[in-house]
């Protein structure tokens, strides 16, 4: 075998190792090309808007998947590799990530990062008693406020990508649409609840947006982060509160232990008051793919109308005496 030959060999099997790596990796620049725009989000809530506004023009995927509490959420090696690889990320922001803050921060050195909640006006957010200053990150139960986190996406897509601006520009207005007609629905069903028994009682406070926007009353064990302990003080409060008020119905999160809420089902029926458990509500994660509450249009539906099977006038909430 001549010298020349045994060079142009070698190179061939590194050129192939080579190229083998980098689409591993991601990295390869015409496989980048034909897939359209990397996009990388945090939660599968975020990802689901952003899927929305993206369309065909590229690939989302979300680091958290059903079931998964964003609170609490830790980074695995798989995702910083994600994260790293993308054309843009989005996070919810507002603390909601809290244990990712430092690996987003480090990654937006690198790649364009946006929070999508970090242009809502202020006077629109609420205060986290108790946090410092924060906000509640669960922006997402008020429909409205939401559609403003959709314009965000889409801008912020527009300014990273922008050859297929008309496409982010055109999808966004159709979901904004589409969540137009979910908000006037969400007050309609609402609506139906009788003004004694707007009262939803859950595993930690993730819907006080659903309450400020939709007219309810909003009462978590927990805090806004599921971060935060509850204790025997907590549970006895609230039981004084469903025994007092006649609460007949306390709800579950898909994302959070119902423990807490078994033990105020519990506590109240030792005072001789029966709690029903009204169903289990999605908080900070959508449902699994393909199922009702795989998307955010989907999970609204789904919380919305078990809220008024359980406090409408034929739930077991009904039996409900007490007034707000």
């Amino acid at each position: 075998m001549s010298r020349r030959w045994r060079w142009l060999s070698r190179l061939g099997v590194g050129l192939v190792l080579l190229g083998g790596l980098l689409g591993l990796a991601g990295w390869g620049a015409e496989a980048q090309a034909g897939d359209g725009l990397q996009v990388v989000a945090t939660t599968n809530i975020v990802a689901d808007a952003v899927r929305n506004v993206v369309g065909e023009a590229g690939t989302v995927v979300a680091l958290m998947g059903p079931g998964v509490d964003p609170h609490l959420y830790q980074a695995s090696q798989g995702d910083v590799r994600r994260l790293a690889g993308a054309d843009i990320i989005f996070s919810n922001g507002l603390q909601l990530e809290g244990r990712l803050g430092d690996v987003l921060a480090r990654m937006a050195r690198r790649v364009p990062t946006y929070a999508v909640t970090e242009l809502l006006p202020v006077e629109e957010l609420l205060a986290a008693e108790g946090f410092g200053g924060a906000y509640d990150p669960h922006v997402w139960f008020d429909v409205r406020l939401w559609m403003k986190a959709v314009e965000r996406i889409r801008d912020a897509l527009v300014e990273v990508d922008p050859e297929r601006a008309p496409i982010y520009q055109a999808n966004a207005r159709a979901y904004l649409e589409t969540l137009a007609e979910l908000d006037a629905w969400v007050r309609e069903r609402l609506a139906q609840i009788p003004p004694q028994r707007r009262v939803l009682v859950t595993a930690h406070d993730a819907f006080g947006y659903l309450g400020r926007a939709y007219g309810l009353e909003v009462v978590g064990l927990q805090g806004i982060s599921t971060d935060a302990e509850y204790g025997l003080a907590d549970v006895i409060q609230l039981v004084d509160l469903l025994v007092e008020r006649q609460i007949g119905a306390v709800f579950v999160e898909t994302s959070v232990s119902g423990r807490g809420i078994r033990a105020l089902i519990e506590g109240a029926a030792a005072r001789g008051h029966q709690v029903a458990l009204g169903g289990e509500l999605f908080s900070d994660a959508l449902g699994a793919g393909g199922t009702a509450a795989g998307t955010y249009v989907g999970m609204i539906r789904h919380n919305v109308e078990t809220i008024l099977a359980a406090l409408g006038p034929e739930g077991p909430g009904g039996s409900s005496q007490g007034g707000i």
